[in-house]
């Protein structure tokens, strides 16, 4: 069963690893397996509402969803979204900046180097209105109770995380144009720069949360009627079909399941340029992770286990959080991509082991439940 939901998957790591290390050596390999390890982690919680959207669709749309969605999320998202960014940001054609990355990397780098204040800008921005409005968000499930229960209350204030995120991209833009002016640099025209790009990241993200939201409403404008003719049906007794959304219902969470994807593609793609500024490195790494997103959304349709893991969610958007702030500090100082990489690997691991320790904790509060109730029983029937 793991053999065939994860086979896809295990080919594509191991053809992955070793163009890795043909093409970068050593180095190669690593970046590729945090790469990887960094998609998975920050898309995981993109396949468990994956899971939940698909089992609803009918089989031939589940189908799609995992043939042409693949396509369109590995090949669109993580090969040509990358390569996009750099020709946008160097104003050069996307066919030269694939060209320059495969054959004059030197020049390439420098590019990419040049353009990195703006892709930072962006990227930093987008990452960083996902973080606020996950923790802004107040939820039955607390990972941090002590930091997440005050930041809840916080949310309730209307547009407070676009008013910090524009507070944070100002105070990243004069801080550039200072730094950049004590060393002689041109400060006025990289701080436009970063304004302006994080301006266009925070639009972005904007744009992608309300297409995702009218999907959704959509979807569930969709259900509600579904669900109306589910209670009609029981009125007038006759049998009640199982809910499987199919023709416009299904094409409208096809669509919403790719704007969604396309939404995480982005912290991942945006991510990966905090880590390399290789396309190749990057697109193997990206591509390697999204295959197991996909094979997770199989997993998690068929099994349904790995909802016990509560705090995932949290772990992989406390990691969107600080991918963030390394992009906009990487606007001034370089940091190591082993760092950046290592940070969200870490908050991922810890949110699942503290998840683990949850429904261990449940589990024993359960037996014992269950102990004291069969007691109060033997002394009931003593006394009778």
């Amino acid at each position: 069963m793991l053999l065939k939901t994860f086979g896809w998957s295990f080919a594509v790591t191991a053809l992955g690893l070793v163009a890795a290390v043909f093409y970068g050596g050593w180095t190669g390999f690593g970046i590729v397996a945090i790469l990887s390890i960094l998609e998975i982690s920050l898309s995981f919680d993109n396949a468990v509402v994956n899971a939940g959207i698909l089992k609803k669709m009918s089989a031939f749309w589940q189908k799609i969803f995992l043939t042409i969605g693949v396509l369109i999320a590995v090949f669109g998202m993580r090969l040509v979204f990358p390569v996009a960014i750099v020709a946008i940001s160097a104003k050069i054609g996307p066919i030269e900046a694939v060209r320059l990355a495969l054959n004059d990397k030197d020049k390439y780098q420098q590019l990419v180097t040049d353009a990195h204040p703006s892709i930072a800008a962006f990227g930093g921005m987008f990452l960083l209105m996902i973080f606020l409005d996950f923790i802004f968000e107040d939820r039955d499930i607390k990972w941090l109770g002590w930091l997440e229960r005050p930041l809840a209350k916080l949310g309730k204030i209307d547009m407070l995380s676009v008013c910090i995120a524009l507070v944070v991209l100002m105070v990243s833009a004069v801080t550039f144009a200072t730094h950049a002016h004590q060393h002689g640099g041109t400060h006025v025209d990289k701080a436009q720069t970063v304004l302006i790009s994080g301006i266009a990241g925070l639009i972005t993200y904007l744009v992608v949360g309300g297409l995702s939201g009218f999907f959704e409403n959509k979807l569930e404008e969709e259900e509600e009627r579904e669900h109306e003719q589910e209670e009609e049906a029981k009125k007038t007794g006759k049998k009640v079909p199982a809910v499987v959304m199919a023709g416009k219902a299904a094409f409208f969470m096809f669509l919403y399941l790719e704007v969604l994807d396309a939404s995480f593609s982005f912290d991942g793609v945006i991510g990966a340029f905090a880590i390399t500024n290789d396309i190749v490195l990057m697109a193997l790494g990206l591509g390697i992770g999204a295959m197991y997103v996909r094979s997770l959304t199989v997993y998690l349709v068929r099994q349904g286990t790995l909802d016990d893991y509560v705090y995932l969610e949290h772990g992989a958007h406390y990691a969107i959080g600080a991918l963030s702030v390394i992009l906009l500090v990487t606007i001034q100082y370089e940091i190591h991509e082993v760092i950046t990489g290592l940070v969200g690997v870490v908050l991922i691991a810890w949110s699942f082991f503290s998840s683990v320790r949850r429904n261990q904790k449940l589990a024993a509060a359960e037996g014992k439940d269950k102990g004291s109730g069969s007691d109060e029983k033997t002394e009931v029937s003593s006394g009778v």
